[in-house]
């Protein structure tokens, strides 16, 4: 057997993943460091229907996320597709982190993703298959957001030093990128998000994409409109082809 997993979650981006993909009846590994809201998202994963395995770990601390994605490939096998879904949201300017800081925000936005992916990817090229996905952000850096931009960007980096990595080996990965502020009933709704991940790893790999960016301004699942005003950026949807 095997499944999804589901590193970060959450009550928004992470819970819908993990609905979506319990609906498609694939086993779901839960990764938070919040007891109440695993429970609560994994009752929903079950009343869904799926398996649901509820793990908690800090993603920031790598021996702990190890530990976890060793335990959840012993419950459920080598997974299909793995999602990191973790990070650190705030507002902040330049100068006002000390170096120290800033590095901490980096090891949720952008370190857990590392380590998640060193550790799985290997073993889905072997077998020639997988999915890794990442949520991602601030196509536009925002000088409001000093430390997600700086982790946004870094993140979208290692996901194209992943596909270059591991995409001949048959490993599709790609980000989703919410374009503006995540709110539900609005263009950007968790649940309108999560189709996009699934869909990314439906995809045949000759229409793999690398980044689909969800905003207001375009024709996708963002509608039409002037842009976003959250700490996402300009609004505008487009899908990045993984390769030339």
């Amino acid at each position: 057997m095997s499944g999804a997993v589901i590193i970060g979650v959450g009550p928004g981006i992470g819970r819908s993943v993990a609905l979506r993909f319990a609906r498609e009846g694939l086993p779901v590994v839960l990764v938070a460091r919040s007891e109440a809201v695993l429970r609560s998202v994994a009752g929903e994963v079950e009343a869904a229907g799926a398996t649901a395995v509820p793990l908690t770990a800090d993603s920031t601390r790598e021996t702990e996320l190890r530990s976890v994605l060793d335990r959840a490939a012993d419950r459920l096998g080598a997974p299909d597709v793995v999602v990191h879904n973790a990070a650190l949201v705030r507002p902040d300017a330049v100068g006002e982190l000390s170096a120290a800081q800033l590095v901490e925000t980096w090891a949720v936005n952008v370190g857990g993703a590392y380590v998640a992916a060193g550790h799985v990817l290997p073993g889905m090229a072997q077998r020639g298959s997988g999915t890794f996905l990442v949520t991602g952000g601030m196509p536009e850096p925002k000088p409001g957001y000093v430390s997600l931009s700086l982790g946004k960007a870094g993140l979208r980096t290692l996901v194209e030093v992943l596909d270059l990595a591991y995409g001949p080996s048959g490993v599709h990965v790609a980000s989703v990128t919410p374009d503006g502020d995540v709110v539900v009933g609005t263009a950007l709704d968790p649940d309108v998000i999560a189709e996009e991940y699934w869909r990314l790893h439906a995809q045949a790999k000759g229409s793999w994409e690398r980044e689909v960016v969800l905003g207001p301004g375009g024709s996708g699942p963002g509608g039409s409109g002037p842009g976003g005003s959250g700490p996402g950026g300009s609004g505008k949807p487009h899908s990045r082809p993984e390769r030339p």
